[in-house]
């Protein structure tokens, strides 16, 4: 007879800018000050987050990216990480959506930490970060994502042999 693994759960918190200093960044416009521009009929909200890049012929690309929803709680399989930049994503509603990390553990994924974030909050993962997909929940959400382009190997996935499972604050 074979044991089963044990359940393992994370259950995510609110997205702080404290709390997820470690894994990169919150984009957020909360305590920023806005620059008027466009004759005063527009608010600018100014470097709200480094996009690092290295390698010869890095560049900064901005996307979009349509993301459909992911059911809760989310049986986390796989994480990813970019070797050689950061990673941002930005919501274009104020929907709000799921973001996981994983402290770096000797080259692999320690144990997931998990965030929901505040509506109209971004994160930006610093460069080599394990973290789990874009997870929108509940319904479809589009995003604008800012990362890096040009030459090398910038995408490292693991797959965990027993998968996590993470909850919603107060599901689990």
């Amino acid at each position: 007879m074979s044991a089963q693994p044990a359940t393992r759960s994370v259950t995510a918190r609110p997205l702080t800018a404290e709390a997820f200093a470690p894994f990169g960044q919150v984009i957020d416009t909360a305590g920023t000050a806005p620059r008027p521009m466009n004759a005063g009929m527009a608010r600018r909200f100014h470097d709200l987050a480094a996009i690092e890049v290295v390698g010869d012929g890095a560049r900064t690309l901005i996307g979009l990216v349509e993301a459909q929803p992911y059911p809760l709680p989310l049986r986390l399989t796989l994480v990813e990480r970019h070797p050689l930049g950061a990673q941002a994503f930005v919501p274009l509603s104020a929907a709000p959506f799921l973001v996981v990390v994983c402290p770096d553990a000797d080259g692999r994924p320690g144990r997931p930490q998990a965030f929901v974030t505040a509506p109209r909050q971004g994160i930006c993962y610093a460069r080599g970060t394990w973290h789990g997909v874009l997870t929108p929940f509940g319904a479809s959400q589009d995003f604008v994502v800012i990362d890096r382009g040009g030459p090398g190997a910038n995408l490292e996935e693991h797959v965990f042999a027993d998968p996590w499972t993470i909850h919603l604050p107060g599901t689990g």
